[in-house]
């Protein structure tokens, strides 16, 4: 089969069309995505709860820029899953994204949750450039926090799945995977769209923030996963991605929607069961 992007039907869309394409809950049965988000920021709240020595890093000079890592005892030094958050870079917090990390620990797999300056306070390339400095601040400190660098894993969720694979193509090292969830790898649907008011991106900003136009040859192992319950644009983005990454597993996962299919990568699912074990594998 040939690889590409596949079929690009938002071309014939709307502005408006796009953006119900493009609004994750509106593949939701009542539309509503609160209880999710509620959810996150609770289960967040009982991880800090149950882990008090967690550790505050700081990567960069704003209060944004920082992280919040999770490590495991251990003698030697332990693989490392770090997390970048969606919320569409305008939204959301490493707070509303440490809940997946006690699936991880209980696995010896320390956790990072990224926190990043929100649009419109940082552009998209800015915003890249802070995920970038926070994983390199881990990969560079790793002895000091008793992290494999031979084993740092980044996944990411929606925004975060974007941001995670453009992070990937700019660092120095090859992380040993790339998880990603529910993501946007062409940015351009997004213009003309409600996304796009703090983003400011026209044609060119778009294509230069979207992976699919940027050389995968050295793009780590990925792992691409989406929910069952999706817009039909959010699963043709994951698997044409897949197509044309050079190692590629791309996953529907029933019952799963854009907002809880996170919930699946450290608990006792199959999505978590392959994602640990490739976070520990060399």
């Amino acid at each position: 089969m040939t690889k590409g992007p596949g079929t690009l039907q938002w071309r014939g869309m709307t502005d408006e069309q796009r953006a119900m394409a493009y609004s994750p809950s509106k593949a939701l049965p009542d539309g509503d995505l609160t209880p999710y988000i509620k959810a996150y920021a609770k289960d967040s709240a009982a991880t800090y709860a149950m882990y008090p020595d967690m550790q505050t890093l700081v990567y960069g000079d704003k209060p944004s820029q920082s992280i919040d890592l999770f490590v495991p005892t251990s003698e030697t030094p332990v693989p490392l899953f770090i997390f970048i958050h969606g919320g569409y870079w305008q939204a959301l917090s490493k707070r509303d994204s440490t809940f997946p990390a006690q699936g991880f620990l209980e696995q010896g797999i320390a956790f990072a949750a990224i926190d990043y300056t929100l649009a419109p306070h940082a552009s998209l390339p800015e915003i890249q450039k802070e995920c970038v400095q926070a994983v390199l601040h881990l990969y560079k400190h790793a002895e000091r926090y008793k992290l494999d660098k031979t084993r740092f894993a980044l996944g990411g969720s929606s925004a975060g799945a974007h941001l995670v694979a453009m992070t990937c193509l700019d660092l120095p090292f090859e992380p040993n995977l790339a998880l990603l969830l529910s993501g946007i790898y062409d940015l351009e649907p997004l213009i003309g769209t409600y996304v796009n008011e703090p983003l400011h991106l026209n044609i060119d900003s778009a294509r230069q923030a979207s992976p699919v136009h940027s050389d995968l040859s050295t793009f780590p192992k990925a792992l691409i996963a989406y929910g069952e319950i999706e817009t039909d644009e959010f699963k043709r983005q994951s698997h044409g991605f897949a197509n044309i990454l050079p190692d590629a597993e791309c996953l529907e996962i029933a019952q799963r929607n854009h907002f809880d299919i996170v919930y699946d990568i450290s608990n006792e699912s199959a999505l978590a069961a392959r994602v640990f074990d490739l976070v520990h594998a060399k």
